[in-house]
């Protein structure tokens, strides 16, 4: 399996999937770490992936999302954007429209 079909597996695998510095438990990154604050206070249930882990697809995911930087937050395999994106989003009340929508959020 090359790389664009493995990061095309991860999205179709995962409703909501974040693409991250670190780990949601230990992000390696301030908007990371914002990133998976904005989520945990949506509630939402969402699969993530430290992209330190595996330097093939951290530069191969810039290319196939056309977005150079980290975090990168997909919903239903359609990327929504990194931190910035989903604060305003969230500031809105659209973020978990998104989420409750993919069926990852906790009423």
């Amino acid at each position: 399996m090359n790389i664009n079909e493995r990061i095309k597996d991860q999205l179709d695998s995962n409703p909501v999937i974040l693409y991250m510095k670190g780990t949601p438990d230990f992000p390696q990154c301030g908007f990371s770490g914002q990133a998976v604050h904005v989520l945990n206070a949506c509630g939402a249930e969402f699969a993530s992936v430290n992209i330190f882990e595996d330097p093939e697809l951290r530069e191969a995911l810039k290319v196939y999302s056309g977005w150079p930087t980290y975090p990168q937050l997909y919903v239903n395999g359609e990327l929504i954007g990194g931190c910035d994106i989903m604060i305003d989003l969230y500031q809105k009340g659209e973020l978990q429209n998104l989420l409750s929508a993919a069926g990852s959020r906790n009423a």
